[in-house]
C-alpha cells in the first residue's frame, strides 16, 4: 500500500524539554516527507532548546543538556524546518494534540507566520485508538509485526508512524486512502486554535472554551468587553491562540467597515 497524495505530506516527531505546549522547547525534530510521485526525503535535527532539559525528561528520550549544547537553536533552524513543511500536509502520532501545537509555538516565536489554513493533519494515534486502543510500540508490533527499537528517538518514532499508517490502510478497507479523509477520521474535536481554548458551536461560530466566557461567541465578547482581548494578549496564553483571536478581531473590524 502506498499513500495516494495530491500534495506532499510530512510525517514528523518532536522530542522536547517537557509537555507544556506554551513553555517547553524542542530538543530534536525529525521530518519524513513523502511526495505524490513517490519520492521521499528525510531530515533530523538536534536542537539547543536554550532552557535546561529536566533529568526526568532526559530519562525518557536520552537527550542531555551536554548533547545539545553546541547544536543550533530552533530560531536558527526555523527557516529550514518551515521550508520543508510549508507545501505539505502534516502527520504524526498524537500530533494534533502535541507535536503540531508545540511546533506552531516554536515557529511563531521564531517569527515564522505558521498556520494550518491550507493544510490538513492526519493523527495516526487517533486512527489507532479508534481501531485498537494501544501505544506507538504496541501499534508497530500489532500492525507491522516488529518491535520499536530506539523508542523516543524522534527519527525512530517518525518512521514507525509512517509504517503504521501504511499498514492501517492495508488492514482497514473502510479507511479511504486519501489524506483529507484520513484527516477527518483522525480528528477528535475541531478547534479554532491548537490549545482548544477557542472552539466552534453547532453553527460554526468561534466560541471561548474556558473561563468566564466559556460557550460565548468570541465576536460577542470582543464587542461587549474589549479589555478581554488585551488581557489574553498580555497573559501567558499560547501564541497561536493569540494569533487566532487577533484574526477574529480583525475580521470583525473589516466586517463593520
Amino acid at each position: 500500500m502506498e499513500l495516494k497524495l495530491n500534495k506532499p505530506i510530512c510525517f514528523f516527531d518532536l522530542e522536547t524539554t517537557g509537555i507544556d505546549i506554551g513553555k517547553d522547547r524542542i530538543v530534536e525534530i525529525s521530518i519524513f516527507k513523502v511526495f505524490p510521485n513517490g519520492n521521499k526525503e528525510s531530515k533530523t535535527w538536534l536542537v539547543n532548546p536554550t532552557i535546561p532539559i529536566p533529568a526526568v525528561t532526559t530519562a525518557v528520550h536520552g537527550i542531555t543538556n551536554e548533547k545539545v549544547a553546541n547544536e543550533p537553536t530552533f530560531n536558527e533552524l526555523a527557516p529550514q524546518v518551515y521550508n520543508m513543511i510549508k507545501d505539505s500536509d502534516l502527520a504524526g502520532f498524537n500530533s494534533d494534540r502535541f507535536d503540531i501545537p508545540l511546533l506552531a509555538e516554536e515557529l511563531l516565536r521564531a517569527g515564522v507566520d505558521f498556520d494550518m489554513k491550507n493544510k490538513v493533519s492526519v493523527d495516526v494515534q487517533t486512527i489507532f485508538h479508534k481501531k485498537e486502543e494501544r501505544t506507538l510500540g504496541a501499534a508497530l508490533k500489532f500492525y507491522c509485526g516488529k518491535g520499536l527499537e530506539n523508542a523516543h528517538s524522534a527519527e525512530a518514532d517518525t518512521m514507525a508512524t509512517y509504517e503504521i499508517l501504511l499498514a492501517q490502510l492495508d488492514r482497514y478497507p473502510d479507511l479511504e486512502n486519501d489524506i483529507k479523509s484520513l484527516s477527518e477520521f483522525s480528528t477528535r474535536k475541531k478547534n479554532a486554535d491548537f490549545a482548544g481554548m477557542i472552539s466552534f458551536d453547532k453553527d460554526g461560530n468561534e466560541i471561548f472554551s474556558f473561563g468566564k466566557h466559556k460557550g460565548t461567541k468570541v465576536e460577542t465578547v470582543l464587542e461587549s468587553e474589549p479589555g478581554y482581548f488585551s488581557w489574553i494578549q498580555n497573559a501567558d496564553f499560547p501564541l497561536y491562540t493569540k494569533k487566532v483571536l487577533t484574526a477574529i478581531k480583525l475580521r470583525k473590524m473589516n466586517t463593520k467597515n
